[in-house]
């Protein structure tokens, strides 16, 4: 069995937790192609739906995901990856996670420590 990418126009949503926390990490999308790389090698793929393209997570970072179980779910249309998430941080921002902001009354917040200076990794 494997995903159902009609049923997203050829995109589904991945959930990618942490294999030994289960903290949630981030939320991408991947296509057919995406899905076949994970598998083959291993580690995340996902498509980037702003730059209209296939990547691998960690790719530029260092930071990859290695794949420790895929689920689907029960309408196969949508995935979650928990993974071994290398170099401590899954946010091209520099956290942990994706889901460093809390929302507060009056705006948001920061929750979180940065785990590495995104100017450093990516030259930016």
């Amino acid at each position: 069995m494997k995903p159902d990418f009609a049923k997203g126009s050829g995109l589904l949503p991945v959930i990618v937790q942490e294999w030994d926390t289960g903290e949630v990490l981030m939320l991408a999308y991947m296509d057919e192609q995406a899905w076949k790389r994970t598998l083959e090698t291993g580690e995340s793929h996902f498509y980037s739906r702003s730059r209209k393209a296939i990547w691998h997570k960690g790719g530029t970072s260092g930071h990859v995901q290695k794949i420790r179980e895929i689920r689907v779910d029960c309408d196969r249309d949508a995935v979650l990856f928990m993974v071994e998430q290398v170099g401590g941080a899954a946010c091209h921002k520099g956290y942990k996670s994706c889901f460093f902001t809390r929302a507060e009354k009056n705006g948001f917040e920061v929750c979180a420590e940065m785990v590495f200076d995104p100017k450093e990794v990516y030259n930016k």
